[in-house]
């Protein structure tokens, strides 16, 4: 099992992140015309990007153990016994994820802080 280094990680990250902000672009879109019509306050992109985020990651590491983005790198999840991590660990990976400083902490943990609070890992598979 070898762990993934920092260039791999951005570029899993700049593919995940393009998918999360087209999938959130259509549905912000779609509920605030929803919102007009039926005259429903209409949502903050923000709030719409920051839930598409963590229901992506959830289902994908959940059900795959990797994201679109892993999959192109050849890479996925695992916990600290190099199985597939528990589903509260994935919970807990896509809600650090939502910290705006979770890249951050690459320099002082050697991984960022979503890894570290879950206690999982990125490996080439």
């Amino acid at each position: 099992m070898q762990t993934l280094g920092i260039g791999t990680r951005v570029l899993n990250f700049l593919v995940d992140t393009i998918i999360i902000a087209i999938i959130a672009i259509f549905g912000f879109n779609g509920f605030n015309v929803y919102a007009k019509v039926y005259g429903y306050p209409s949502l903050n992109f923000w709030l719409c990007f920051a839930c598409t985020l963590f229901i992506y990651y959830t289902l994908f590491e959940t059900i795959f153990a990797r994201t679109p983005g892993k999959w192109i790198t050849y890479s996925k999840v695992i916990n600290k016994q190099g199985l597939k991590p528990s589903f509260v660990s994935i919970i807990i990976r896509s809600m650090v994820r939502l910290i705006l400083i979770d890249m951050f902490f690459i320099p002082f943990l050697d991984k960022p802080l979503h890894d570290f609070i879950s206690k999982t890992e990125l490996i080439e598979s």
